[in-house]
């Protein structure tokens, strides 16, 4: 899951990407608006966090315009603005979640989490290929009822390739959404996640190679 966080404190910005990046979400930040509006364009998220208050003002009259033109992202707004009148005003305009600062990383975390998972729509909760579990909320993986421990990247890989399963997936999509634009990805990253990813699932192979495009997960 990749998430963008709009914010021109600094220190907070950086705080908040830590937090989430430790709970294995894919990160990019921005100081402001002008900053984020390439990246919300070119890259699929499954939730930004604005600052309400940015250099270029109040981030809920951006998200008004963008909802107006179809985007659908969810959206938590980060504010020390903590009237009722400033909260309804928020969801209002295009607001999924409002939290109020200062608060706690962990309920960020939760709040973020809950949002991504419903920007999946009608994905399940768990994603099951043969004898693989991949439990998106707990981000557990089982291959014949055996508890595997993956890495946040390995974890990051084989979800989407479980999400997809029997199609084939470009290397260029799983770097776009299993890598933040702050990494700077080798060219054989993939495949050597991909390596360790089936030395760990072990066989019979569910991971097989398209030549010259990518991977695609399925028994056969």
């Amino acid at each position: 899951m990749r998430v963008m966080v709009v914010e021109d404190d600094e220190d907070l910005r950086v705080a908040v990407a830590g937090e989430l990046r430790g709970a294995g979400l894919e990160v990019d930040t921005a100081g402001g608006i002008a900053d984020a509006d390439g990246a919300l364009a070119d890259n699929g998220y499954d939730c930004v966090v604005f600052d309400r208050m940015l250099p270029e003002g109040d981030a809920v009259d951006h998200v008004r315009a963008r909802r107006r033109d179809g985007w659908a992202v969810p959206v938590l707004f980060l504010t020390a603005r903590d009237s009722v009148a400033d909260r309804l005003d928020g969801f209002a305009h295009g607001g999924d979640d409002y939290l109020v600062k200062p608060f706690a990383n962990a309920e960020l975390t939760a709040r973020v989490l809950a949002l991504c998972r419903r920007a999946g729509g009608g994905r399940p909760p768990v994603l099951r290929h043969d004898d693989l579990e991949v439990d998106c909320a707990r981000r557990e993986v089982r291959r014949a009822g055996v508890l595997l421990t993956l890495s946040g990247k390995e974890f990051a890989v084989l979800e989407h390739l479980a999400a997809r399963a029997g199609r084939a997936v470009a290397r260029a999509d799983l770097i776009e959404h299993c890598w933040d634009t702050e990494s700077d990805p080798m060219a054989n990253v993939v495949d050597v996640v991909v390596v360790r990813l089936r030395r760990k699932l072990s066989e019979p192979r569910l991971i097989h190679t398209v030549v010259g495009y990518g991977y695609r997960l399925g028994t056969t």
